[in-house]
């Protein structure tokens, strides 16, 4: 979305903002020059719920969905304070440096090329390469700006690093790799065609058992494109495939086939090719992730102070009164 000027937005009388593609949204809160708009903060708000369901239960879970809302609100407006700060100090972080870490990313995770690192972003965000390079710039110069106000106050001995560092490795591993090969069979959408291809499953799963080979099934059975490789994924890293695939998929040995995984959509059978365990970074390398890790307890008040002093500078106006806005 292309954000209207400040002296725009005061002048409107439609409290609006027009997309690409002339879809009007209502504009909640300005800052600064950019606007906060009830679509981008509904969307921020349900994945903020999804990260707390995958961390928390019970009465930990209530309380922490009670100020998600509001939290979530606040994070978007001093995510924009920070970006203008970061303009005022100079931040280095230019659209090369960003494409330079996601190119970092991509090795890290053997992606080739940039439809393989996407395929992974949606199946795993929901988001495509444009939105992924987008946040990846904002987070890179909000952790600039506090790094260089805030964090770099904060002292941390070396030996605290270490010792960190020796205490949760585990933190600090690269992703585990494995290469499988898939056969896919659509289930289809009536009670009959689904019936025929759980039959057909079996048809196949009796020939794997006489010794027909996987490779040959998949590409004569399988209705997923990667038949034409035999059903060979390429070496993929822990995270990026359904879970239900990735937890048969470590628990096989190599050439060793999985019982039947369904899905909405499919039928599956995965077979193993290799397995490789998950080396852990040198501390050389993580000695800075470490460093902002420590930190950042240390500095919470000094970081909220800041914060505080951002709002209090900034134009800051809520089109919607707030109390309605965290009402939902």
């Amino acid at each position: 979305m292309i954000a209207p000027t400040l002296a725009i937005l005061l002048a409107a009388p439609a409290l609006v903002a027009e997309t690409k593609t002339d879809v009007r949204e209502e504009i909640l809160v300005v800052v600064n020059k950019h606007i906060i708009t009830r679509r981008e903060l509904t969307q921020a708000v349900e994945q903020q719920h999804a990260a707390l369901y995958r961390q928390f239960a019970g009465k930990e879970l209530d309380e922490k969905l009670k100020d998600a809302r509001g939290k979530t609100l606040q994070g978007l407006v001093d995510a924009f304070l920070l970006e203008d700060k970061g303009l005022e100090l100079n931040s280095p972080v230019t659209d090369d440096y960003v494409r330079a870490n996601v190119d970092a990313i991509k090795k890290e995770n053997n992606f080739a090329t940039d439809a393989d690192l996407e395929r992974a972003l949606k199946g795993s965000l929901g988001i495509g390469l444009p939105e992924f390079l987008k946040r990846q710039k904002q987070q890179a110069i909000q952790q600039f700006v506090l790094q260089r106000e805030v964090y770099s106050k904060v002292a941390v001995e070396d030996n605290e690093l270490r010792a960190y560092y020796e205490d949760h490795k585990d933190e600090y591993r690269l992703p585990s790799r494995f290469r499988i090969r898939e056969l896919v069979l659509a289930k289809g959408a009536t009670p009959e065609e689904q019936a025929e291809a759980r039959k057909k499953l079996e048809s196949i799963q009796a020939e794997l058992k006489v010794g027909k080979s996987f490779e040959e099934l998949a590409r004569a059975q399988s209705t997923s494109p990667s038949k034409a490789t035999g059903g060979d994924l390429g070496w993929m890293n822990k995270g990026f495939l359904r879970a239900s695939i990735e937890d048969a998929a470590v628990k096989l040995k190599p050439e060793q086939v999985s019982a039947p995984i369904e899905t909405d959509k499919d039928l599956y059978l995965i077979q193993l090719i290799a397995l490789e365990d998950a080396p852990v970074k040198a501390f050389a390398d993580v000695k800075a992730k470490i460093l902002e890790k420590l930190q950042e307890p240390k500095a919470q008040n000094a970081i909220e102070q800041y914060l505080s002093n951002l709002r209090t500078r900034a134009n800051i106006r809520y089109l919607v009164p707030k109390e309605q806005i965290l009402k939902g």
